[in-house]
C-alpha cells in the first residue's frame, strides 16, 4: 500500500497561496507604457513634447534645430506667420483597449497645412512609432526616440478649468503667453534625459493649458 505522507491543513494553504501567486505573476497583464515626454523626430530636426490632457494624448513641438520655422503651408492666412516652434502638432490621440496604440491627427506643417489621421505605438520605453495617412490611404510613417522621462499628470485633468499656478503639472512655467522662443544652451542633463542640442527651444510648460487644447473641439 502507497503511503502518503500527512500534510497540515496549515501547510497546505501555505502552498496554495504560493502556487496562486505564481500563477498570477505568470497572466498578469504588463504595465502599459507611457508616450509622455520629450521625443525627438526621425531625423533630428525637432523634438516633440507630449502628454496627457482630458484622457487624450498631446504633442507640442519643443525644439527645433533650425530656429525662425513658420506655419507657412496653413490654408488660414490669419496663422500662416504664427511659429511652428510651440504649435500644437498631435491631437486627441486616444488609446485602444488593450495595446499601447493612440489614435488621433496629426497636423502636417511642412507640405499641406492640414490635420491627417494618425496613430502613435509603443515601441518599448524608448521609441515611438507615428503613422499618417493623407486622404485615408496615403500613408507614411517614422520613428522618435525619447529625450526626457514622461511627465506627470497635469492637474488640469484633474480639475479642468482649475485656477492656474505659476508651476505646471510637469513642474514647469505655465504657458500664460505664447511660446517664449530661447536659444538653447547645453546644460547639465537630469537622469533619464539626454543633453539639449544646439538649436531653440520654447518654454512651453503644461501643454494642457494652451488654448488650442483647453478650446478643441472635435470634427463632427
Amino acid at each position: 500500500m502507497l503511503h502518503c505522507p500527512r500534510i497540515s491543513t496549515r501547510r497546505f494553504a501555505r502552498m496554495m497561496l504560493s502556487v496562486g501567486a505564481l500563477l498570477g505573476a505568470s497572466v498578469a497583464p504588463g504595465l502599459a507604457a507611457d508616450p509622455t515626454g520629450d521625443w525627438q523626430v526621425e531625423g533630428g530636426v525637432a523634438n516633440m513634447r507630449v502628454a496627457e490632457c482630458n484622457g487624450s494624448m498631446w504633442g507640442v513641438v519643443a525644439w527645433e534645430k533650425k530656429p525662425g520655422g513658420r506655419d507657412t503651408k496653413n490654408p488660414d492666412p490669419a496663422k500662416q506667420n504664427r511659429p511652428t516652434l510651440g504649435m500644437v502638432s498631435l491631437f486627441d490621440m486616444k488609446k485602444k483597449p488593450g495595446v499601447d496604440v493612440w489614435e488621433g491627427e496629426v497636423y502636417d506643417s511642412q507640405t499641406t497645412g492640414r490635420r491627417w489621421s494618425a496613430t502613435l505605438t509603443s515601441k518599448g520605453n524608448d521609441e515611438l512609432r507615428l503613422e499618417g495617412c493623407a486622404l485615408g490611404f496615403m500613408c507614411s510613417g517614422q520613428t522618435w526616440t525619447r529625450v526626457a522621462p514622461p511627465i506627470p499628470l497635469s492637474p488640469t485633468n484633474a480639475a479642468k478649468g482649475a485656477a492656474k499656478s505659476t508651476k505646471g503639472g510637469n513642474g514647469l512655467p505655465q504657458p500664460g503667453a505664447p511660446a517664449k522662443q530661447t536659444a538653447a544652451t547645453p546644460k547639465a542633463a537630469p537622469a533619464g534625459q539626454k543633453p539639449a542640442a544646439p538649436g531653440q527651444s520654447a518654454d512651453i510648460g503644461d501643454i494642457c493649458l494652451l488654448p488650442e487644447i483647453v478650446n478643441y473641439a472635435p470634427a463632427r
